[in-house]
């Protein structure tokens, strides 16, 4: 053999064994797939085409206290077809059926329609959109066509299902009644009482559903029935009520556009539970329209000026340092501390006036002077007084973003405290509350002492059971005094009543309120940019009070106006004089069944006489007007009234027989 034919055969056997080798290899890979790693990669391609899609749960309603709907989870639907799944003959018999029924639904095309689907169908379309985002009797319609009735597997009909949130009242407490939303990388903003009871009760259990991949990031649902029904979350019954929502909202609307404010909120709350009946929060947007931008009554915290008096007064008076019959100087209008001036709107002030008419007319400088000479050396039993009453203390809301009270302690190093921290707390200035916060200090003074949380809760439940029932809960049983607060409330409803009060403007003959009007200076740092917050806070009626409400409207235009009794407090009597025109308050008498004996004795004189006189003239002389005339138009006579009171004197003497129709005349005492 020549060396060049051994060098091919070499050649050979190389080839051959490498092929060889090669096909060893092959088998001992396809070995380890089938036995040892076929499990892994049968669940890889099964993750690959097949997936467990989540099902959302219909969120939980949510209803006024008088189950009126104010936001409920609405399903949505996606209607497409798998054009290859159904055989030719049902596609076929039922294509020009199915689009003659979709254009007489959505106005298109039937032969437009027909050409597309059988393109599709042609393309081999397993995802043709038919109908999306439709509710859910359009849902039921659109599955009674012809193809799609047929269902998933002979029709290829594919139903995916979302939720939209729907809130019935529009714009109205839209920020209150609040979201839940989760973004894209599982971030959740909770807002209102739709985000504080969300995860607790209202999201519910979400389902699964198997779907598959079918190409182009498409997934199709693999069965007509899902394999974890989703389980529905519970309703939430609100503290609201929606005729008192609507009053309020419109009521600071209107005020916020007479004065083209900024933004305004108003609360009203139940003065002995705690129930908020009512809460708007309006800001204005780059158009000058107005809508819920934010939370002010529960997140806004801000210097609450003159309505803070009434704090300082409790304190003042709780710790017997004053008395509202002291007398007070109100120094000219104008008071000097460490270069810093304490001034009254009145120029001049009001001379020497008692403390009781320093609150009324909201004078700084009275208020400032007694606050000042009760506490000026010793002022941590001024802030101690403050906490006493849970000034001090969060509201602990169930809805997120409560601003955070605050007072300036001297014996806190946090720079709030200064030389005229003092002077400047009593009329409002260097402390800062929010709106809720304020409101339930007046409502403790309305509920005689006792101060209650504010609540928006009433009940969890689903149709047909009880979850949770939220109680009133008593944040302090008594922040002071009985005789304490007996003289707040005469302040505050003098503030009203009286002429010289800074809301006697608001008075009406008819109807009680009590309140204090408050105007603060804002961003007062900066003259130019100076603003004013307008707030009234009181409640209604005065004598028994069912309701208490605070007005805050923040930067009116000042060419129109900016004091407290005159941008919001006629928020305050529209809401509380609408509320009582449309729920007047019953008085109950509670000793109605009581016999009276002179009653019983007049009575017993008219139903003789009645039973013994038929066509005589009886003696009418004594009786009171209304039995005389009951007793002769039950004879058939007419009757002429001169005075008032009781019968004195008769025309037609008794015993006389009297003609039906004749006219008796009786002079009255």
């Amino acid at each position: 053999m020549s060396e060049k034919e051994t060098n091919i055969l070499n050649k050979l056997y190389f080839i051959s064994g490498c092929m060889f080798i090669f096909a060893l290899l092959v088998v001992f890979k396809l070995t380890k797939i089938q036995f040892i790693q076929g499990e892994a990669y049968k669940l890889l391609a099964e993750k690959r085409s097949i997936k467990n899609v989540v099902i959302p749960a219909n969120r939980g309603n949510i209803y006024s206290v008088d189950g009126s709907l104010l936001a409920t989870s609405v399903p949505k639907y996606d209607i497409r077809v798998d054009l290859v799944t159904s055989s030719e003959k049902n596609f076929q018999s039922n294509v020009q059926l199915l689009c003659d029924s979709i254009a007489a639904f959505n106005g298109s095309s039937s032969l437009e329609l027909e050409k597309q689907i059988r393109k599709a169908r042609n393309n081999k379309n397993r995802y043709f959109l038919i109908a999306q985002n439709i509710d859910y009797s359009d849902y039921l319609r659109l599955r009674s066509f012809p193809l799609l009735n047929l269902g998933a597997f002979k029709g290829g009909l594919i139903v995916e299902q979302t939720t939209k949130r729907d809130y019935p009242l529009g714009v109205i407490a839209q920020r209150s009644i609040g979201y839940e939303r989760i973004d894209a990388n599982g971030f959740v903003t909770r807002v209102g009482i739709d985000g504080a009871f969300g995860e607790k009760y209202l999201r519910g259990v979400d389902g699964k559903r198997l779907k598959q991949n079918i190409g182009k990031g498409q997934w199709k649902p693999i069965d007509d029935f899902n394999q974890t029904e989703p389980k529905d979350g519970y309703d939430v019954y609100t503290t609201i009520d929606v005729n008192i929502q609507d009053i309020a909202h419109h009521a600071l609307l209107d005020q916020l556009e007479k004065y083209n404010a900024d933004h305004g909120s108003v609360v009203v709350m139940e003065t002995n539970t705690g129930a908020i009946r009512a809460i708007s929060n309006l800001g204005k947007n780059a158009e000058g329209k107005y809508y819920e931008r934010l939370n002010y009554a529960v997140g806004e915290s801000h210097e609450p000026g003159s309505t803070f008096k009434l704090m300082a007064l409790a304190v003042a008076l709780e710790d017997q340092k004053i008395d509202t019959t002291n007398v007070v100087d109100t120094k000219n209008g104008v008071m000097t501390f460490y270069g810093k001036k304490v001034r009254d709107s009145k120029k001049g002030g009001y001379g020497k006036i008692s403390v009781a008419k320093a609150f009324e007319v909201s004078s700084n400088t009275g208020i400032v002077s007694v606050i000042n000479d009760a506490y000026k050396k010793n002022p941590e039993k001024f802030v101690d007084g403050l906490y006493s009453m849970n000034l001090n203390d969060s509201l602990g809301l169930s809805i997120v973003g409560e601003g955070k009270a605050i007072i300036p302690d001297p014996r806190q190093k946090n720079n709030r405290w200064s030389g005229i921290a003092l002077q400047w707390m009593a009329y409002g200035y260097g402390v800062s509350f929010t709106p809720l916060q304020t409101l339930t200090f007046y409502n403790a003074i309305a509920n005689d002492g006792i101060m209650v949380k504010p609540r928006f809760i009433e009940e969890i439940r689903t149709i047909d059971k009880s979850i949770k029932k939220f109680e009133t809960k008593i944040i302090n049983p008594q922040i002071c005094s009985k005789e304490t607060v007996q003289k707040l409330q005469k302040l505050l409803q003098n503030v009203v009543e009286k002429k010289h009060g800074t809301g006697h403007g608001l008075y009406a003959e008819n109807f009680s309120m009590a309140g204090k009007t408050g105007t603060c200076q804002k961003d007062y740092r900066n003259k130019e940019q100076m603003n004013y917050i307008s707030t009234f806070s009181g409640y209604f009626p005065a004598e028994n009070p069912k309701y208490s409400c605070i007005v805050v409207i923040h930067e009116p235009d000042k060419s129109v106006g900016y004091y407290g009794a005159d941008v919001s407090g006629p928020v305050f009597k529209k809401v509380a004089q609408k509320i009582y025109t449309s729920a007047p308050v019953l008085d109950v008498i509670s000793n109605i069944n009581q016999k009276s004996l002179a009653v019983e004795e007049e009575y017993q004189n008219y139903f003789e006489t009645s039973e013994k006189y038929r066509t005589i003239m009886p003696n009418l002389e004594g009786l009171p007007a209304m039995d005389a005339i009951a007793i002769l138009e039950n004879m058939g006579l007419k009757v002429k009234i001169v005075g008032q009171g009781k019968v004195k004197k008769q025309s037609i003497r008794r015993g006389q027989k009297v003609v039906p129709k004749s006219t008796v005349i009786l002079e009255l005492s």
